[in-house]
């Protein structure tokens, strides 16, 4: 593992970290599994959002007999499981419920990074300063529990209005070739301009960001889907992330330990292997309203699991059977949609996840469910 330093803090992290470990069913065993195979290769950058609270008792198991400076974790102040799987709120007595009993699951003391979670609107910036989180999370801070002071968000603007505070550390931020090379619009959250200069500013901020998205939901690895129309490699994608400015840590998520090593292969990757310089002959499409998994739509009022469909959707259109069959097991199907768009109002990429859903019930030829 190569590790970088964060400038406010001194600690090194490994140039790959773990994001979220997906999983199907109940098979915490796997999520186990791949904390301890990320332990054993140098892996010491862990987010934490799960796809379900169970995970994190996975997490706390897999951690067991490891000194707990020889790993990092980031703990995101808004991710709420109070039903089981991941939901995300603004209300700050729900959030610190929350974190508690995250915390006492994972059986840590503190965070090493406190970030303010899914914060892209300046309505949302508004609310966390004027209604308590940030002064609760800054006396977190004063008290050990958290060491460093960060936000979760997709918008340059957002993460700058964070910059200006004065008092983050470290901030996970979506970046990707084709989200630095898209056009404003629903795809990307501002130009290439726009973004390279947020990664400059945070830079000179001394501000370290960990990177979410590193393959654009898995759409550059596939040049069917890719917006470039061709494909990259997860060596070339992680190598394009690390090169921005201010980027400490690549985090993918895997859906098992075997996934994980295929991105840690990076580490052995040759120069040649590792090179994008094709980017440089492809120009990104405009792309209207693309998925890309992130779950910021949730909690959905019907229970689907949005962020899911639309994968599995995505990769049966291009023939994966294996995909295909996962939907078919899925307990909420598209055709449960009942337009009421609580998602459209939170999706950070503006999909229309409404004709979406009837695009995939039709796809896989299901009825209407009776409302």
């Amino acid at each position: 593992m190569r590790y970088r330093e964060i400038p406010h803090g001194k600690e090194k992290v490994g140039v790959i970290g773990l994001g979220t470990v997906y999983y199907h069913h109940s098979d915490l065993t796997e999520v186990e599994r791949t904390v301890r195979t990320a332990l054993s290769h140098g892996v010491n950058y862990f987010d934490m959002i799960v796809e379900r609270e169970e995970a994190f008792l996975s997490y706390a198991k897999a951690w067991e007999g490891v000194p707990r400076s020889a790993y990092a974790i980031q703990m995101h102040f808004g991710a709420v499981y109070e039903n089981g799987p991941y939901g995300w709120t603004r209300d700050l007595d729900r959030i610190k419920g929350a974190i508690q009993k995250q915390m006492q699951m994972l059986k840590i003391e503190y965070a090493d990074m406190g970030y303010v979670h899914c914060i892209d609107e300046e309505e949302d910036f508004r609310h966390v300063m004027r209604h308590g989180l940030w002064d609760y999370m800054k006396g977190m801070k004063a008290d050990g529990k958290i060491r460093h002071l960060g936000c979760s968000t997709h918008n340059p603007d957002i993460l700058r209005r964070f910059l200006d505070t004065g008092l983050i550390d470290m901030a996970m931020f979506s970046v990707n070739m084709a989200y630095d090379y898209a056009s404003d619009g629903p795809y990307a959250i501002g130009n290439r301009e726009n973004r390279y200069r947020l990664y400059q500013e945070c830079e000179s901020a001394g501000v370290g960001l960990s990177v979410m998205k590193p393959f654009g939901g898995r759409r550059l690895l596939d040049e069917r889907i890719s917006p470039f129309h061709c494909a990259f490699t997860t060596n070339q994608c992680i190598q394009y992330a690390l090169d921005r400015p201010a980027v400490l840590t690549v985090l993918p998520g895997v859906p098992n330990a075997e996934y994980l090593k295929r991105a840690l292969a990076f580490l052995e990757a040759s120069e040649e292997e590792r090179d994008y310089a094709k980017l440089a002959d492809v120009t990104p499409e405009k792309i209207e309203g693309t998925c890309v998994y992130c779950n910021h739509c949730l909690p959905c009022p019907k229970g689907l699991n949005i962020g899911l469909i639309n994968k599995y959707y995505d990769l049966a259109r291009v023939g994966d059977a294996l995909a295909a069959q996962h939907y078919q097991n899925l307990e909420g199907k598209a055709n449960a949609c009942v337009a009421c768009k609580h998602c459209e109002k939170r999706c950070p990429f503006h999909v229309k996840q409404e004709a979406r859903m009837k695009e995939i019930a039709q796809y896989f030829k299901e009825e209407p469910v009776q409302r």
